[in-house]
Parts: structure tokens; sequence; C-alpha cells
């Protein structure tokens, strides 16, 4: 399960498990912390170079593993691919008690008409077994904006879809830049709120289409309904009609 990171401009994100992987049947949990600044990275035109900071909050020390992924959409999901394009300095570190590893990353190529999305992974490299100690480690995942050397936004468009019975926000983004939207909520006709499911990623890249499955109580929206949605993006507050149509 992979939870995603908030991008709101923040000083400081303690970030919790987003995969947890148990190595050993034991009755104890022994947990590492990390925290990573920045919670994602934005190249603008031109820029080729970034820095990311691990900072190890435990009382042991941790060894860590970072690898860069191209990211992209196709069918709705979230897809990582590895990737050389972008290169990671150190790839592997051990960091003491307290201390903070400041990692580089290095752009190999610009893109030219559309921005580019990658991910960092952070992951924790499991210490050596201990007898009656379950180790959990943390995997960090840190997205990537890189953008083209013309000026990018994203265009946005929306309709509802009902897939066996459940309403579905989709959302088409034939822009030439990614969207952030949080807070989603559709309100039908009879006022009634349904919101987007817990934990789904806010992002839409350039030229992709997301889903977002909603939630509600009452009964469904009809096809042909119209509905209202509302959204905070990263360009501004959304707010528009959509429609409701049967699922291709």
């Amino acid at each position: 399960m992979i939870s995603w990171i908030s991008c709101r401009p923040i000083a400081a994100v303690r970030v919790a498990a987003a995969v947890i992987t148990v190595l050993s049947a034991a009755p104890l949990a022994g947990a590492q912390s990390l925290s990573v600044l920045p919670v994602n990275v934005l190249l603008g035109p031109g820029q080729r170079a970034a820095t990311l900071s691990v900072t190890n909050q435990d009382n042991k020390q941790t060894a860590i593993q970072i690898r860069a992924y191209a990211w992209n959409q196709k069918g709705g999901n979230d897809q990582l691919t590895a990737s050389d394009e972008v290169v990671v300095s150190p790839p592997i570190a051990t960091i003491a008690p307290g201390a903070t590893q400041v990692v580089r990353l290095i752009l190999r190529q610009e893109p030219q008409h559309q921005e580019a999305t990658y991910r960092i992974l952070v992951d924790q490299i499991p210490p050596p077994a201990e007898p009656g100690i379950v180790h959990v480690v943390l995997r960090l995942s840190i997205p990537i904006f890189v953008q083209p050397p013309t000026a990018a936004a994203p265009h946005l468009q929306f309709h509802v879809e009902l897939d066996a019975g459940q309403p579905v926000l989709v959302g088409n983004n034939d822009g030439f830049r990614h969207e952030a939207l949080r807070d989603i909520s559709l309100r039908t006709s009879d006022g009634r709120e349904l919101k987007e499911e817990r934990g789904a990623s806010p992002y839409i890249l350039a030229g992709a289409t997301r889903k977002w499955r909603m939630v509600g109580q009452g009964s469904l929206p009809l096809p042909k309904d119209a509905l209202r949605l509302t959204a905070q993006g990263d360009t501004g507050a959304i707010e528009q009609p959509v429609t409701v149509a049967a699922a291709p």
C-alpha cells in the first residue's frame, strides 16, 4: 500500500511508513524513523540539479538505498519504470543517529515540450535480524516535476461514470503540466455530497487520465444527472458542473 505524500509547502515533514515490510514473525516491533526535505522536487526550465536531505531521527544508525524511476499514468494508474534519466548520488548511504544525508539529483536530459515526471524511492535497508524483534522499514516516495523550456499549464476536463454502480470522477489532462487536486467533492441536485476515497494520489499528470472513486450516502446519481464538482488545485479552486455518463 502506497500513501501519497502531500506537496503543500511546509518547513518539514515527518513521513510515515509508505510501504511496511515485515521481516520476521515476532511479538515486538522495531520501527525506524526518517524525514525527508523537500517532499517534492520542482526543476524549473534549464535547471538540471537538485538535492534531497534525508534525516535519521532514530537512536540507531540506518542504511538507505535511493533509486530514480520514470513516472506516468497509463490506464489511469500510476506506473514507475526504472530510469537512468535522473542520476542519484549517492545511491546507497549509511546515516548515523540524528545525522542528515544530502542526496544529489542530476537530470541527464531536459524535456522539450511537456513536463517530465519522475519519482525517487528512498528505501531503508533492513538491519540485521534480532531474536524476538520484527523490524519495520520505510519506503519514501518523492515526486520530481521537470518543467519544459516554454510555459506549460494543465488543462482539465471532467465527467462522472458509473462503474458497477459506483460513481467515478474521470479527469483528463490534455495540458502540458501536472495538476494536484485535493478536497474533491461532487454535490447532487438534491444536495447530497460525494467525497473522494481516502488515500488517493492527488496528481493528474500531463497527457494523462485519472479516476477517483467517490463515496457518499443515499442513492447514487443517475446517468445524465448534472453534478457540481468542487476541488482545490495547485493552480486555484475548481468549481464546475459535470455530467454523469455510463462507463464505456
